[in-house]
């Protein structure tokens, strides 16, 4: 692994790259015969220009699992190689630069957001291409509904209660079990599959209180059975695994990030208004600080994203954030002056990010080593997560200045971690060790614990699985300490609240909870709230431990339906 000093000047792959100086180097050989002169020219200049956007990109026939695309060619300074296909910024295929169409396959009623970017020989990629959204239907008509669940069993162990029943029938099959607690949903069961006996488990009941469960089961096509007669339960008085989740606020946008501050409110930002807001978690009512200057949205994960404050924030009162620009993601930091953001003070502490329609990463937190490490993306250019020159694709470590401290690993430069995909949660445990929640290329999510230098494989490995080379076969290479398959995962905000570490996950609507040794592997994995808030984005420390979770059920600006909820956790 090479070493990379910092440069003053910037470059479009991140980072900073030194001047390219040309020389003449004359090799003089005297033999018998005579004197040459041999002039060796430089080396040509490496193609750092990516191929335009791919433009017209439509839709064909849409059946319930499939469908095709069509777009117009781009254009590069040397030669398209291929163009990928993504789906809400996950890889789907990719085929070569003949080819202006393809062939997808679509999940029954579910909508995708889909584009299309162009690669060249050199790994450029470019723009993305304008999205189409697709909601395929559902294949078949089905009017039935399926048998009502029974067998109904609930039973409490303190502030746990563990539900099961048995399988329902339908005549084309079960797609899920919604379970209802006091008439309200409080969470779902995947049903897909062969199981006789389905288990669902709900955390947080309010100790010694007494309630009522039921469950309903429902097909693809949402026909729903009547629900199950009521079991009665009374929890606990002991606080068992998760004492409690309080609904604290709503939002209509993205949460890029948040922090507690030492007086108990909380700041947050919207990731598409560009703003910081200040919460009151005993009203529930928030208040903008104000916009972010220079903050601007890719159509896809870019904005305002994370935020943090350092120890020393009630004398200096600086606020640090993550944001996406025109050209790049970078650092910067501006006071807060009594109730507003004071423009005026910003500073850009780290520029030349790279940037991209998604795969932004952005998460920023202090350490206790008192430095701010901050979790970039690859900005869809995997090939920059292996480039020292380049701070994508990496955890950067810097001084609250943005000076590079010496005892950076790379030569002084920003990077202290390598070979990451699109990391968007970063946390320390009680040993200061930092931790990163990496969301992976459809194999795995990644749960990883950093150390100095580190390299996690982005693009040779995904999680465990080999994409290219020798994969994540190769020796210098760190494993994860959890993976979770799509189904589970969807993974994106980590924390650690007294040596335990919660995971929250989006796609498969959940908060995991797991035990972590003094090597760093995790015991005891539990899913927590599975279904219970929908999708959940981010997790973060709380004053008294506890824990700060967001959630958001759709990705469009400004109708995201994001509620904060507060957990309140054991004491041991």
């Amino acid at each position: 692994m090479t070493s990379s000093g910092p440069s003053p000047v910037a470059s479009d792959s991140g980072g900073s790259r030194l001047l390219t100086v040309l020389l003449w180097i004359a090799l003089v050989v005297v033999v018998t015969s005579g004197v040459f002169a041999v002039a060796l020219w430089p080396e040509t200049p490496p193609d750092t220009s990516p191929p335009t956007r791919p433009g017209g990109l439509t839709l064909g026939e849409v059946t319930c699992r499939a469908t095709s695309l069509t777009w117009s060619g781009s254009t590069d300074d040397t030669e398209v190689t291929r163009y990928e296909i993504f789906h809400d910024g996950q890889l789907i295929t990719s085929v070569d630069s003949e080819q202006r169409s393809t062939a997808i396959t679509l999940v029954p009623a579910t909508t995708w957001s889909i584009h299309v970017s162009a690669r060249d020989e050199a790994g450029n990629t470019s723009p993305a291409s304008d999205a189409v959204a697709v909601t395929p239907p559902q294949c078949g008509s089905d009017a039935k509904a399926p048998s009502t669940p029974g067998g109904v069993k609930a039973v409490a162990d303190g502030t746990t209660v563990t539900m099961t029943w048995d399988a329902a029938s339908d005549d084309v099959g079960i797609a899920a079990y919604d379970v209802y607690r006091d008439g309200a949903k409080t969470g779902t069961v995947d049903g897909v599959g062969k199981a006789k006996k389905f288990t669902f488990i709900d955390f947080g009941v309010a100790p010694s209180s007494g309630h009522r469960y039921q469950v309903g089961a429902r097909d693809g096509q949402g026909n729903t059975s009547p629900r199950s007669a009521g079991v009665d339960v009374t929890a606990g008085a002991l606080c068992t695994m998760l004492c409690g989740v309080a609904p604290v606020a709503k939002e209509t946008d993205i949460i890029g990030g948040l922090v507690e501050l030492p007086d108990g409110s909380v700041l947050y930002s919207r990731r598409d208004g560009h703003e910081i807001v200040r919460l009151d978690p005993r009203t529930g009512q928030g208040v903008s600080l104000g916009e972010v200057p220079g903050a601007a949205g890719t159509g896809g994960d870019g904005g305002l994203l994370g935020i943090a404050v350092a120890p020393t924030f009630a004398k200096d009162r600086w606020i640090y954030a993550y944001l996406t620009t025109t050209t790049d993601n970078r650092v910067v930091r501006l006071r807060l002056n009594g109730g507003v953001l004071d423009a005026g003070s910003m500073q850009s502490l780290v520029v030349g990010i790279p940037r991209g329609k998604f795969h932004n990463g952005g998460r920023l937190r202090f350490g206790p080593d008192g430095k701010l490490y901050v979790a970039t993306g690859d900005a869809q250019k995997p090939q920059v997560a292996q480039d020292v020159r380049s701070l994508g694709g990496k955890v950067l470590r810097f001084n609250p200045d943005g000076t590079p401290p010496a005892s950076n690993p790379f030569g002084g430069s920003y990077l202290w971690s390598i070979g990451h995909r699109n990391p968007q949660g970063i946390t320390f445990d009680g040993r200061g060790r930092a931790w990163i929640q990496e969301y992976g290329d459809g194999a795995a999510d990644e749960t990883n614990l950093i150390v100095k230098g580190g390299n996690y494989g982005w693009p040779a490995c995904d999680g465990t699985e080999s994409k290219s080379g020798d994969g994540c076969e190769a020796t210098d290479l760190l494993a994860p300490q959890q993976t979770f398959t799509a189904a589970q995962g969807g993974c994106l905000g980590v924390a650690f609240v007294r040596d335990v570490v919660y995971v929250a996950c989006a796609g498969s609507s959940r908060l995991y909870r797991a035990d972590v040794d003094g090597d760093g592997a995790l015991a005891d994995l539990q899913a927590m709230l599975v279904g219970t808030y929908g999708q959940l984005r981010t997790a973060d420390p709380g004053a008294a431990g506890t824990l700060w979770v967001t959630s958001s059920n759709t990705d469009a600006a400004g109708k995201t339906e994001t509620q904060i909820l507060r957990v309140t956790l054991p004491t041991k």
